[in-house]
């Protein structure tokens, strides 16, 4: 397939028309992060093989103009970006009302309007925000025992947070401690009956390849259903590109307890449990064709659902980093549309993630980029989220004593990864 690479990166040059800075720039770093397939060593190894003379000068033949073309093509973009930076005429990433509400309602299918949702969101952030302020009171005395508590709330919360935030791993153990909380969140799901894993269903921790790297931190690369007894791979990122400031920023973010959180999300009961029940649907279109908001608010409701079942031993600084950690998806739904429709400034973003959200200047950062790089992804989490809960709980009500927790998510995850308005009509027949 070398041979093609060539031809590949001319019709790239071929097709660009009036991109956007920001996409000019993640184009340039993901096209870097191709060479660390192609190197030397695959020259080597390729020499050391059992192919032919001819073979092998024809793979080096190859090898070289592919990576000729790829260093072309970076070359071609660092001069557009050139331009557009010095000109100022890079289309803007954002989008507008119109086509933002009609991409929501393509993408997200939730029922509900993308400002309402966007209304729903202010509301919860105000709700969980005075949820936070409760925990605070309740810990300030073991905390700062000789120390007055700030007036303004929001001021004794992040103080509070940043206290407990210094309670991190080290940069070098930050990929391995994510490997070893996997087996403890295993052991809960079945120690709570929750649901059932699938023990041949493999999950893999690994580094994120290079040349995936620079839109998320962490992820999860899952087989479909035609290759549904290949592994499954949560990505993550390690800190070796950061200065000790960024780290130290970054680490404080995923602290002790939000990383839990994390696995949470990412692994086990979420990402990774729910796409191995989807490859189990009898309906490959449900399987293929997945729902970002039903996957996302999934791994979302997990997050709370497993503190309710309790896991952290009903800790409450574990229940203020998981409202902390809420709280940045609710914002993301916030951000995404304030930054799309309304056109808030990065400035003004970054006030909303860090003293609103109480996230620190790295992540919220990472977050600004990665919402100039996409539209309505970032409501999946929220939107998803809140309808799977709020049908969870309407069912508890109808069903009281009956209702059973491991059969409501055994059913629910049963019908692939369906927009959750969808799934809620299969599960109660309207």
């Amino acid at each position: 397939r070398l041979q093609y690479v060539p031809a590949y990166y001319d019709a790239a040059k071929a097709n660009i028309d009036n991109p956007t800075l920001e996409y000019t720039q993640l184009a340039i770093g993901q096209n870097k992060g191709a060479f660390s397939v192609l190197k030397d060593e695959l020259l080597t190894k390729v020499d050391a093989s059992n192919l032919s003379s001819s073979d092998k000068a024809l793979f080096v033949k190859r090898f070289n103009a592919a990576k000729a073309a790829i260093n072309g093509y970076i070359d071609f973009l660092t001069e557009l970006e050139k331009s557009l930076v010095e000109n100022g005429n890079a289309r803007s990433f954002r989008i507008g009302e119109k086509l933002y509400e009609e991409k929501f309602a393509l993408d997200i299918q939730s029922g509900y309007s993308a400002k309402e949702m966007y209304h729903k969101a202010v509301a919860d952030k105000e709700r969980v925000t005075a949820e936070m302020v409760k925990i605070t009171d309740k810990l300030w005395p073991k905390y700062f025992p000789n120390t007055e508590r700030p007036s303004k709330d929001r001021d004794a919360v992040a103080k509070l947070i940043k206290h407990l935030s210094v309670k991190h791993v080290a940069r070098d153990e930050f990929v391995p401690e994510i490997k070893r909380q996997i087996p403890d969140l295993e052991a809960f799901v079945r120690e709570k009956d929750l649901i059932t894993l699938d023990p041949e269903k493999p999950l893999v921790v690994r580094e994120t390849p290079e040349y995936m790297r620079g839109f998320a931190g962490a992820s999860i690369s899952a087989p479909g259903p035609y290759d549904k007894k290949e592994n499954t791979y949560y990505n993550v990122t390690p800190l070796d590109n950061m200065s000790d400031e960024q780290a130290e920023s970054y680490l404080r973010e995923y602290n002790h307890w939000i990383l839990q959180i994390l696995n949470i999300h990412e692994a086990i009961p979420g990402h990774y449990t729910q796409l191995v029940y989807s490859n189990e649907s009898p309906s490959l279109i449900k399987s293929i064709f997945a729902n970002g908001a039903m996957i996302e608010g999934w791994a979302v409701y997990t997050e709370r659902m497993m503190l309710e079942e309790g896991y952290g031993d009903f800790e409450p600084e574990m229940w203020l980093m998981y409202y902390k950690w809420n709280l940045r998806v609710i914002c993301n739904t916030i951000l995404d549309y304030a930054i799309q429709v309304k056109g808030i400034s990065k400035e003004e973003g970054l006030d909303l993630l860090m003293n609103g959200a109480f996230q620190e200047k790295a992540e919220a950062e990472g977050k600004w980029r990665r919402a100039t790089l996409s539209q309505v992804q970032l409501t999946s989490y929220y939107s998803g989220y809140r309808e799977i809960y709020d049908f969870r709980e309407s069912l508890k009500a109808a069903q009281g004593d009956d209702f059973n927790l491991k059969a409501f998510h055994e059913q629910f995850l049963s019908y692939g990864s369906t927009p959750v308005k969808y799934v809620k009509a299969l599960m109660t027949d309207k």
